[in-house]
């Protein structure tokens, strides 16, 4: 029975017990998905990783993504922690490549003046993809809303990713504050728009200038909601950019997991470049606990 070793980081956070908690297992290469996926759900996080070795050795590692239900193509607090916890182990590493299932994400490590890790920031593997509108009726009816709380001066309820789908809605700050997920309203706006897999997660945000507050539900995948999102963050503020034609790049900040009492800041940029609009996530990071795990 194999012994790996874990540790757990809370993402997106200065603080311990703030931010999204992430659990990163080192090693795993003779593990089959289901009992990775066994693994993830014992975890219970919103997310847990498996680093792997790389199958281009000029690559860092490969990493394997679970939810407590399913495995991710890409998420982002997940890239954060994991280069967080091997730039803890490895003094030297400043950079790194990581193979996961929507291609490469490239990640500079963010650290003090003594040289100790508090950090890192992710390109995302994908430029932005934008796919359906949806009704606000519909984004009203999962979150317990009012449809008039859907704002839609800037733009409707889209489905956006880059390298992870989510519908993107802007609500009014009393709104965002009073969202109340009702989950049979979800599996029936799952089984109306069967594209989205076996989750349909929507990221709700209010806009003051550059500044964003959010949430994230994604309770058909067992996270009912997310402290902090950064596959989601991403291509919120891409497809924000995209609309602003007169801007070449944009910086959000962006307030997640407030309403959850678990606090966590991201600092996104976009840009535009000639494979279309990428974004960059930046987030601190605390360590929380080590150990090992038998499987």
């Amino acid at each position: 029975m194999p012994i790996l070793p874990f540790f757990t980081t809370d993402v997106f956070t200065t603080t311990r017990f703030g931010g999204n908690p992430l659990a990163v297992v080192m090693g795993g290469d003779t593990l089959d998905t289901a009992t990775m996926q066994a693994v993830a759900a014992e975890f219970n996080l919103s997310e847990t990783t498996f680093v792997l070795p790389p199958a281009d050795p000029a690559h860092t590692a490969r990493v394997r993504i679970f939810n407590r239900t399913a495995e991710m193509a890409f998420a982002g607090h997940p890239m954060v922690g994991t280069a967080f916890i091997l730039a803890s182990e490895d003094p030297d590493l400043r950079e790194a490549v990581f193979e996961i299932g929507a291609g490469l994400v490239r990640v500079r490590i963010a650290r003090d003046g003594a040289g100790a890790a508090v950090g890192a920031a992710i390109t995302t593997p994908q430029p932005l993809t934008v796919g359906e509108t949806l009704p606000p009726e519909l984004i009203a009816g999962v979150l317990r809303l009012d449809p008039g709380d859907v704002v839609t001066k800037t733009h409707p309820p889209t489905v956006a990713s880059n390298g992870n789908a989510y519908v993107i809605a802007e609500l009014t700050p009393d709104a965002l504050a009073g969202c109340a997920p009702d989950i049979d309203a979800f599996r029936a706006a799952l089984a109306a728009h069967p594209q989205h897999g076996n989750r349909f997660s929507v990221h709700v945000y209010c806009r003051d200038a550059m500044t964003l507050r959010a949430r994230m539900f994604a309770p058909l995948a067992g996270t009912w909601e997310d402290p902090a999102t950064g596959s989601a963050n991403a291509p919120l503020a891409c497809l924000l950019l995209s609309l602003d034609a007169a801007r070449e790049a944009a910086a959000f900040t962006v307030h997640q997991g407030v309403e959850m009492g678990r606090p966590s800041l991201l600092q996104v940029e976009a840009r535009r470049e000639a494979g279309g609009i990428v974004a960059t996530l930046h987030g601190a990071c605390v360590p929380v606990m080590a150990g090992t795990i038998r499987v």
